[in-house]
């Protein structure tokens, strides 16, 4: 799922390329993406292109007479832009934003189609996308702490629920907490001031960090490779691969069609964390250091 890295330059980019702009068309191919009803997408046309924002994970396209299309990608959901006179991405697009100079395609692999579409009228109606999570990057240390530990929740839950912090999600989550040397399971009620701090500094710079790299790499073009498994990354989707860290091989967490990638030695102090399905198979054989492994 494209996190506040990717979204915001997604949003960067589409600044440059279409505010101010005139929308010649809303093509919707699939009826399931489009879930509001009015206004319609035909309502949208001719209408210039006033403002580009992020809404957590959404990104929320303002247009002439305070409409807005509101875009959620979820996990496969993808935004492709092609110049005029350029080819669609094929068969995976699901509506088309047209322009004079362009065409922002929403995209999704797969069948499970769940990215999604809204069409509103009138600020107000931003309102019930709006979770109430603070931006993780406009915060201060104190106010962090004090959503952080609102609630009695895992960090990783924590770090993830739109309801506490703005466009962290499961890519993002894993690295902070890497960076924190933090156990992604550890109880936000046990944490220190000086554990508070770090995780703070953290998520800080890994998401600044990553912004700044995303933005280099997609420089006057569009970003093409939004993804959740990036080279560069300690721990997400590196499972088995060395820690950069410390050369442990990294662990995971199987859960759903998600996965908690960590290091037992930066994070846990060696402990295996049990994995649902192999601690149940394996029982009393499942490992519970990172040395009994090795």
């Amino acid at each position: 799922m494209p996190e506040l890295p990717d979204i915001t330059i997604y949003i960067e980019r589409l600044e440059a390329l279409v505010l101010g702009k005139p929308l010649r068309e809303l093509a919707v191919r699939n009826a399931f993406v489009l879930r509001s009803v009015q206004p319609s997408p035909a309502d949208l046309a001719g209408r210039r292109v006033t403002s580009l924002r992020r809404s957590g994970k959404r990104v929320v396209i303002g247009f002439e007479g305070e409409l807005f299309a509101v875009i959620h990608l979820m996990i496969a959901g993808r935004l492709r832009w092609r110049p005029a006179g350029k080819k669609s991405p094929g068969k995976i697009w699901l509506a088309a934003f047209v322009f004079d100079e362009g065409t922002l395609y929403l995209t999704e692999a797969g069948s499970s189609r769940r990215a999604s579409l809204h069409l509103v009228a009138g600020e107000s109606a931003l309102a019930p996308f709006e979770r109430g999570g603070l931006e993780p990057l406009e915060t201060s240390r104190d106010a962090f702490g004090a959503r952080l530990v609102s609630e009695n929740h895992t960090l990783k839950r924590a770090l993830t629920d739109p309801r506490l912090f703005s466009g962290i999600g499961n890519a993002y989550s894993d690295e902070i907490l890497h960076r924190a040397r933090l156990s992604p399971l550890m109880l936000t009620s046990k944490l220190t001031a000086d554990e508070i701090g770090r995780l703070y500094d953290a998520t800080c710079l890994t998401l600044g960090e990553w912004t700044v790299r995303l933005r280099a790499e997609a420089g006057d073009g569009f970003p093409e490779e939004v993804t959740a498994f990036r080279e560069d990354f300690a721990v997400h989707g590196k499972f088995g691969q060395p820690c950069p860290a410390c050369g442990t091989p990294v662990q995971r967490i199987r859960y759903a069609t998600n996965e908690t990638n960590y290091c037992a030695r930066c994070q846990t102090g060696g402990r295996l964390l049990a994995d649902r399905a192999l601690s149940r198979l394996l029982k009393q054989d499942w490992p519970r250091s990172i040395d009994e492994m090795e």
